[in-house]
């Protein structure tokens, strides 16, 4: 920082011809300023300034290094309006991680909306069903179901809380029955999401009654749209987030099951890189997003207990 000032004092003084005048443009004392150009002259050894009677002029070596620091110095206003752009308005890559199941249904809808209000920047999304490492990976912003970053590096804002539930494919039940209470999930054929905290463990609740069973998947899949695909083709019962079935759900294409019992809920947050100061285009996405799930009231509608009592009051057979 003393070298810029030391360059900067130069150059004011060659465009006011006093050190007076250069310090007031730098708003320097003049005792500080005497103490810049002191310094500069000692550490290149050489005599920059000359003075007469009436002003200051440079040494030929003054003139050489002032041409050098007006370069320097224009180039250094110019990378600093380059940034201060690029913070003001979005432009650029950015980089979204996210799984594949809320990338198609969640992000992927929602770009063309983006891009008209963001035409300058580009977006590059990195599906994967496992966190990868934000740093590591040159992520910008990320989706993940959980309530905490365990890296106190990371910053998350809440999207919206959603249920786990169990669903199934009308031809499914109506061949199969309909479990009345979790313990008859042993009697049925159930697609589990590998990578859910404890898959094999399922932890029910209703009101005051609590149901813990270990089950085991007739599929398994780390991948949430290949379960969804195989629910929708009556090979069993499926346990997934409700993002992932609502509308399918809504269609009368999946039925809820055990829909009076809860699952533990999922958090789904944005996750980013703590900085004091974001970059534009990372701003306009989060904020983006934040404000898509509010106005479309996503937690309200999948915390819901949608279709009630569905698939016992339209399959006659249960078990």
């Amino acid at each position: 920082m003393d070298r810029l000032k030391e360059l900067e004092l130069l150059v004011q003084i060659a465009d006011t011809g006093s050190l007076s005048g250069a310090a007031l443009k730098l708003g320097l004392s003049n005792p500080a300023a005497t103490r810049y150009l002191a310094a500069l002259e000692t550490r290149l050894n050489a005599r920059l300034v000359e003075r007469n009677t009436r002003r200051l002029y440079l040494t030929s070596e003054g003139r050489e290094l002032c041409e050098r620091a007006k370069f320097i110095l224009t180039e250094l206003q110019e990378a600093e309006a380059a940034v201060n752009a690029n913070t003001l308005n979005p432009t650029g890559v950015l980089r979204v991680s996210a799984s594949l199941s809320f990338a198609m249904q969640m992000i992927a809808p929602r770009l063309p909306k983006y891009h008209k209000l963001y035409p300058n920047v580009r977006i590059h999304i990195e599906t994967a069903n496992r966190y990868l490492d934000m740093i590591e990976n040159d992520i910008d912003v990320a989706i993940r179901t959980r309530e905490s970053e365990p890296d106190s590096n990371i910053t998350i804002r809440s999207l919206a809380k959603t249920r786990r539930v169990l669903t199934a494919s009308p031809g499914y039940l109506a061949s199969r029955g309909v479990p009345q209470h979790p313990e008859a999930l042993s009697q049925h054929d159930l697609l589990l999401y590998v990578y859910a905290n404890n898959p094999n463990a399922l932890h029910f609740t209703r009101g005051t009654e609590v149901s813990a069973i270990t089950v085991q998947g007739l599929l398994e899949s780390n991948d949430g749209q290949v379960l969804r695909a195989a629910a929708l083709d009556g090979l069993g019962i499926l346990v997934q987030p409700n993002y992932i079935v609502y509308d399918d759900i809504v269609a009368g294409r999946l039925v809820p099951v055990l829909n009076d019992w809860d699952l533990p809920r999922l958090q789904i947050n944005i996750a980013f890189a703590s900085r004091k100061h974001l970059s534009a285009k990372v701003r306009s996405f989060i904020d983006f997003m934040v404000d898509e799930f509010e106005q479309n009231a996503y937690e309200r509608k999948w915390t819901s207990y949608m279709g009630q009592n569905s698939a016992e009051s339209s399959f006659g057979k249960s078990v």
